[in-house]
């Protein structure tokens, strides 16, 4: 039998190898879990770092499809100053007898129809000082500005030195949006639109379908809002709030993840994601790491290994999954707009001297039927099809791109095959797209017929710069669309140095 003293022994024993493992244990716990509190804290870092960056290239992206889009309905806009008649004719001039001005009248509502066909404009017409009207100019507007039409159009003149302006929530109807020109001081050129047209404008990415994208006035009025909010309304306190203290910038606070952009008249681009939905992965992260650190605790470093891979890899995951989508269309698998601008300028910089460059410009003939009659199921698969046309067509060295709706583009590079010189062998290609899609038809009896129209450019004799190069190319393009579609033109100085001086 154990004596006291024995039994005592024992008991300290026992008592100092629990003392010692429970300080063992205490010293290990803390230790994982100030490691852990640095992992999480840092990786909390630098996942808001990454997301707000890459929240923001895709704000500056949905800009720059706005800024595309109304540059171009400004272009039409300015297209109809071809016609001598437009720019002179004034309505109001008591010079001209009725027959004439039926005749004058006629012929630019005839020019004005052809430049605007094939845009789903609700207006494109020329309001004179008298109220009277040529060209399209539906009831809808005229019902709406009554005897004040001319008078409040002129008000919409925001760009004294350009003489125009864009505009929207006249009477607090924010379902149209207006593009005004002033033709001469008795007659102003009138544009509008649907602002649903504006879906085709702002692609939500899929990996970000929870971020909500928003056009707003400089009031912070709903011009546009993905999320399907009413136009005109007031966007939502949380973001108005973070919004109304920026022009330009990326914002995140226990609420949102906001990113603003100004652009057009004081209009603002703005994204926001709900702040949970971003950390969302994060507190899964932060919840796995001390289930981890416990279990650490208890087997020690043999786990150590394990905790951090576990804590890395979902973090690698999400951000490397970000990148990828803020480069790639999703939806044709081909380069965004942006990352194609960025890839095609870097090509033009190469200094050797062999270096060919041909930029083809490229725009789907009826595409806007298929959405149309069709609905945007079948388009949207015409455009996947498109991006798969284009991968096979060209090689890793070339640079593809979908740089807007139905608009696509390809900078050829290192031309060297075939025995082809750079023009020959940049029409061959040319060619090959038009050949692919003139079997291509869509629908449900697949009757309907898409085509494309080609424009091309080439490196250095058309232009130095992408944006000189696209100039031209989209000038190829509009050639090739007055021309019948379904075919391909190359740019062309004289005819069109000779075309401007027409238009003079």
């Amino acid at each position: 039998m154990a004596s006291n003293s024995e039994k005592n022994s024992n008991k300290n024993i026992r008592s100092l190898r629990t003392m010692m493992i429970l300080s063992y244990a205490l010293i290990i716990i803390f230790a994982i879990t100030m490691v852990s509190n640095l992992a999480i804290k840092k990786t909390d870092i630098v996942l808001k770092n990454k997301v707000t960056s890459l929240t923001a290239s895709l704000n500056v992206q949905m800009k720059l499809n706005l800024d595309s889009y109304l540059s171009r309905m400004e272009t039409l806009g300015t297209l109809a100053f071809a016609n001598e008649d437009t720019y002179k004719y004034d309505a109001t001039s008591s010079t001209l007898s009725e027959y004439d001005k039926i005749d004058v009248e006629n012929q630019i509502a005839q020019d004005l129809l052809s430049l605007c066909i094939f845009e789903n404009f609700v207006d494109y017409g020329i309001v004179y000082r008298n109220n009277h009207t040529v060209g399209k100019i539906s009831n809808g507007t005229a019902n709406l500005f009554g005897e004040s039409i001319f008078d409040d159009l002129s008000s919409m003149i925001t760009r004294q030195r350009s003489g125009d302006g864009w505009y929207t929530g006249y009477k607090n109807d924010y379902t149209r949006i207006y593009y005004v020109k002033s033709i001469h001081e008795n007659a102003i050129l009138v544009i509008s639109f649907y602002s649903s047209e504006l879906e085709n404008v702002f692609d939500n990415p899929e990996t970000l379908k929870d971020m909500t994208i928003q056009l707003t006035d400089n009031n912070y009025n709903i011009l546009y809002s993905s999320d399907g909010l009413e136009r005109g309304q007031r966007i939502i306190d949380p973001i108005y709030n973070i919004a109304e203290a920026h022009t330009s910038a990326s914002v995140m606070d226990n609420d949102y993840l906001v990113t603003i952009n100004s652009c057009g008249d004081d209009w603002y681009v703005i994204c926001s994601v709900p702040t949970a939905i971003i950390l969302k992965e994060k507190n899964d992260i932060k919840f796995f790491i001390h289930l981890i650190s416990i279990i650490s605790a208890l087997l020690s470093v043999a786990l150590g290994s394990v905790v951090s891979y576990k804590i890395t890899r979902p973090v690698d995951t999400t951000i490397n999954t970000l990148i990828n989508k803020a480069h790639i269309d999703q939806l044709t698998g081909i380069l965004n707009k942006r990352s194609f601008e960025e890839l095609a300028q870097s090509s033009l910089n190469d200094d050797s001297p062999f270096a060919e460059h041909t930029l083809i410009l490229i725009d789907l003939d009826n595409f806007k039927g298929v959405n149309d009659n069709l609905g945007h199921n079948y388009g949207d698969s015409v455009l996947a099809a498109t991006g798969s046309i284009l991968r096979r067509l060209f090689n890793s060295s070339d640079v593809v791109g979908r740089i807007g709706g139905d608009e696509f583009c390809v900078m050829l590079n290192n031309i060297s095959a075939d025995n082809l010189n750079q023009k020959d062998f940049a029409a061959k290609k040319c060619e090959e797209i038009c050949e692919a899609f003139r079997n291509f038809y869509t629908g449900d009896d697949s009757k309907y017929k898409i085509s494309a129209s080609l424009g091309a450019a080439t490196f250095p004799d058309d232009g130095k710069t992408f944006e000189e190069l696209y100039l031209n190319a989209d000038k190829a393009l509009y050639h090739s669309k007055r021309h019948g579609k379904d075919t391909f033109c190359f740019y062309d100085k004289i005819a069109d140095k000779e075309e401007n001086t027409n238009e003079t």
